[in-house]
């Protein structure tokens, strides 16, 4: 956890996503315009000062970046790309310069730099990437793993579930997080030869409520929701394909009809507009890399700024929390109890 008497310190991939600079560091002013802390650009400084508008200059630092891992790059060869914008971010957390990292850059590169150089919690096997989803209690459910272990084992899935507890209480304000094992069916004995293995090891985390449905990340019956990497994934962009055709229907719909069209503008703003903000991931901003020993979000490429603004609170919450040292507690007595 930061230090209470300065700022907390993030670290922004300004050459990271699809658009280039701009709607990150027009994201990064939207947060400064909100919240106290210290920003910090990576990339390169003529791009960065071509949209950063002078009155920043004095409150923001500059780390000067001559490469760009691009989208269709190879994340493995991220480590050897020590000039790139996402690497130097990353260091920057390593050397205890910057307490966060932010990217909308190649997440596989974020991921594997912010792993293998920042480093995994002493009882953490695998990362994870966690992902808010909204429910119909207007909260959010909490997936992990969204991509990133897509092979694991029955231990990654207690490692991960052990870290949506403490992220469901630390950051997310859950007195008692009800932490569910994605599976096919309710039942204890329902699942494939992961899930049944897990399941015992999860039954040691004091929040665990056995199997739930994909249906049941929706309707806000569980807090937490553990799974693989690759199913995990899938859920995720199915979720965001199915939202996106809703409204594409809707909108079919109404232009079908006058007392549709009328309908819609009487619910606009009442209704669809708080829909639209539910489903929307520039709400949320970024995933955070769950059990390194420090804290990376990782955005969307497609980020605007409003993501970009959402993804640096994210970072600030997470940096001014206990969960690391938290996740290392819980872990810490699963061990005593003999965990295999």
């Amino acid at each position: 956890m930061a230090s209470s008497e300065r700022p907390i310190r993030v670290a922004v991939d300004a050459m990271g996503g699809d658009f280039g600079p701009e709607p990150i560091i027009e994201g990064c002013i939207q947060a400064m315009e909100e919240r106290r802390f210290q920003l910090i650009l990576v990339g390169d400084s003529d791009a960065i000062l071509s949209y950063l508008p002078q009155y920043y200059l004095e409150r923001v630092e500059i780390v000067e970046a001559s490469e760009v891992i691009e989208m269709h790059d190879q994340a493995t060869n991220a480590l050897r790309r020590k000039e790139s914008s996402i690497y130097k971010a990353v260091e920057l957390v390593r050397e205890d310069k910057a307490d966060a990292v932010v990217s909308a850059g190649h997440s596989g590169a974020t991921m594997t730099l912010a792993t293998l150089r920042i480093g995994r919690l002493p009882h953490i096997s695998k990362p994870a990437l966690a992902t808010l989803m909204p429910n119909v209690n207007d909260s959010k459910t909490l997936v992990l793993d969204v991509g990133a272990v897509v092979d694991c084992k029955a231990r990654n899935l207690y490692e991960f579930g052990a870290m949506g507890e403490v992220y469901g209480q630390e950051v997310m304000k859950i007195d008692h997080p009800r932490v569910g094992l994605l599976s096919n069916g309710e039942e204890d004995s329902k699942g494939n030869e992961l899930t049944k293995e897990a399941f015992p090891l999860l039954k040691k985390i004091p929040g665990f409520i056995g199997n739930v449905e994909g249906r049941d990340i929706f309707n806000g019956s569980v807090d937490v929701v553990v799974t693989d990497g690759f199913t995990g994934n899938i859920l995720l962009k199915t979720s965001e394909g199915v939202a996106e055709a809703i409204f594409t229907l809707m909108r079919q719909e109404i232009r079908k009809s006058l007392p549709a069209k009328i309908g819609a503008l009487l619910m606009k703003k009442k209704v669809f507009a708080r829909l639209k903000k539910q489903v929307d991931y520039a709400e949320y901003g970024g995933a955070p890399l769950l059990g390194i020993d420090g804290c990376a979000i990782v955005s969307h490429g497609s980020s605007n700024a409003k993501a970009i603004k959402n993804a640096i609170f994210q970072a600030i919450n997470f940096a001014q929390s206990d969960v690391n040292r938290k996740i290392e507690e819980l872990l810490t007595e699963g061990e005593k109890e003999k965990v295999s």
